[in-house]
């Protein structure tokens, strides 16, 4: 069973999809790290991406279709996906559904709900690891990451860059997320990450531990 995590900034579906795949043995599949994975590659694929990102160009659903692809093709043989940020638009959830279905894979989605307060409140004071890109919140109080890169506040993480990516969220992910209403696992994103966990386990574990 794929999950496909959905979520307003600021809930943790990234770092809620990264413990969900360590726990259930799954891969998760980030947009922006299969990006940068694929242009270090001699392959076709890799150079027509790296032509695209040197370029500066945006890229097109239809190469993100392709990476999509390419990551399915090869996956290990019974290894099961979490789908981190994609998709954000009605067109992209349409394409990846075909895929999926092209494919026979089983999915279902994963909603974690936080209010609009909280997404703010979250992003304006958390800080990243300018490493490994890992997310920590207000209250850690260590000045590294566990890797040991140094923590940064993200440069758009000021309330009018906030406040723009959460409007482009209701606008175009939200009509993509009710696509999957029939499919969709509904998660409490307002508590503490520990908590949140433990809520997405006692969901998830009759579904993927069949």
């Amino acid at each position: 069973m794929d999950l496909i995590f959905f979520g307003m900034q600021g809930a943790g579906k990234g770092t809620l999809g990264k413990q969900v795949a360590a726990k259930y043995g799954m891969k998760v599949f980030e947009t922006g790290g299969e990006l940068r994975r694929l242009a270090t590659q001699d392959s076709e694929l890799g150079k027509k991406v790296k032509s695209i990102i040197e370029a500066g160009h945006l890229v097109s659903n239809e190469i993100v279709m392709e990476i999509v692809e390419d990551f399915m093709n090869n996956l290990p043989e019974g290894t099961n996906v979490v789908f981190d940020g994609i998709p954000r638009k009605v067109v992209q959830a349409e394409s990846l559904n075909a895929l999926l279905e092209k494919h026979q894979r089983e999915y279902k989605a994963v909603l974690i709900e936080i209010q609009k307060d909280t997404a703010l409140k979250r992003l304006t004071t958390r800080r990243i690891c300018k490493v490994c890109k890992n997310v920590y919140p207000a209250n850690y109080e260590g000045e590294k990451c566990e890797c040991g890169g140094e923590l940064v506040t993200r440069a758009d993480d000021n309330a009018e860059a906030i406040e723009t990516r959460i409007d482009a969220f209701i606008k175009e992910t939200v009509p993509a997320i009710e696509m999957y209403s029939d499919k969709m696992i509904k998660i409490d994103g307002e508590p503490t990450i520990e908590e949140v966990e433990k809520l997405a386990y006692d969901v998830l574990d009759p579904i993927l531990n069949k």
